[in-house]
């Protein structure tokens, strides 16, 4: 397994370890204090924890080398393990949250004040901010050729972005939760705390439905970045035995491993000039002038080499491309 290449885990198993700490301390100031707010708190870093167990679990599959079965590998087991984890943050994350927060509504029960509560979101704070810091840093540090945070997040790797929007919901989580249960405090009034498990179920469950849409789209088969592929198509119109290219498709098969395959028109005369080149056509003219059979030895031995000449320019097409693009790891080229 090449470690060295496993995008996001570090990421994942900082953020891992961080939410069953926070979730444990969460759970303990929700039962001492009987907050509504804490208690979605808490319930959302127990969905972030599972969450982020589906995460590891893609990560680390997405590693297995390719098969028989599976030829170009099994990259996108981190796109499905993280689908499941967003699945889990709607479901679980947003919809406990909020139906805690409807029910306390309906059914409002007396808030405890203690201070181990404004403690605990301290220490909470702490933890989710040192993750999120380092979801975010692993994100830029990979894409750091990117010049846009919009363009990062439309192109980084699910898993670590799946990180760092739980963990910024996180950080947010912990305000939202302190400002209504000290409002619930200070006014008696239960709405406040209510409202606060509602609004951070909300954000959660926007999140998940951005994670499942961004998923979904690699799942399916979402194409390379558009100024890669235009710079690839430039690259391959600019070779002088490519007349020009017609068709071009591509795939992300993992976190910054690419399939590309197109068609494209051979340039007649650029290849005729080549194969001159190693075999003088007026040399040949002249041995087999006047000769019908000479003549048919040696169109059929020109044809022989033809295909061997277009599948070495395509070879060396190909490499070109591999160097200038090592994300690229399959290429398939064909004539029209």
């Amino acid at each position: 397994m090449r470690s060295k290449n496993i995008s996001g885990l570090f990421s994942v198993l900082v953020a891992l370890l961080g939410n069953i700490i926070v979730a444990v301390i969460k759970f303990a100031a929700a039962f001492i204090s009987g907050s509504s707010a804490m208690f979605s708190e808490a319930i959302h870093s127990v969905a972030d924890t599972a969450n982020q167990s589906f995460l590891l679990i893609g990560i680390i599959k997405s590693q297995k080398k390719a098969d028989d079965e599976f030829t170009y590998g099994y990259g996108k087991e981190r796109f499905f393990w993280a689908l499941i984890s967003a699945c889990g943050i709607f479901f679980i994350g947003a919809g406990v949250t909020i139906y805690h927060g409807i029910t306390s509504l309906i059914e409002p029960h007396q808030i405890e004040y203690h201070p181990i509560v404004f403690f605990v979101l301290f220490i909470s704070f702490v933890i989710e901010s040192t993750t999120l810091y380092i979801a975010v840093r692993e994100l830029k540090r990979r894409h750091k050729h990117k010049q846009s945070l919009m363009k990062i997040f439309q192109e980084g790797d699910p898993s670590t972005l799946a990180v760092v929007f739980e963990d910024g919901i996180a950080v947010l989580g912990v305000f939202i939760a302190g400002a209504s249960i000290g409002l619930t405090i200070y006014t008696g009034n239960q709405l406040f705390d209510s409202l606060g498990s509602i609004v951070i179920g909300s954000l959660l469950g926007m999140v998940a439905i951005l994670l499942i849409y961004k998923n979904k789209r690699y799942l399916i088969g979402h194409s390379i970045p558009e100024d890669i592929e235009e710079e690839i198509v430039e690259l391959l119109e600019k070779d002088p035995a490519i007349e020009k290219v017609i068709d071009f498709k591509s795939m992300v098969l993992d976190v910054g491993i690419y399939r590309v395959k197109c068609e494209i028109e051979f340039n007649g005369n650029a290849l005729l000039k080549e194969l001159s080149q190693s075999y003088p056509l007026r040399e040949a003219y002249e041995d087999v002038k006047g000769d019908y059979e000479e003549f048919k030895k040696f169109v059929a031995d020109y044809a022989d080499r033809v295909p061997r000449l277009v599948g070495k320019r395509i070879d060396e097409i190909e490499k070109q491309i591999e160097a200038k693009y090592p994300s690229i790891r399959h290429i398939d080229i064909e004539l029209n």
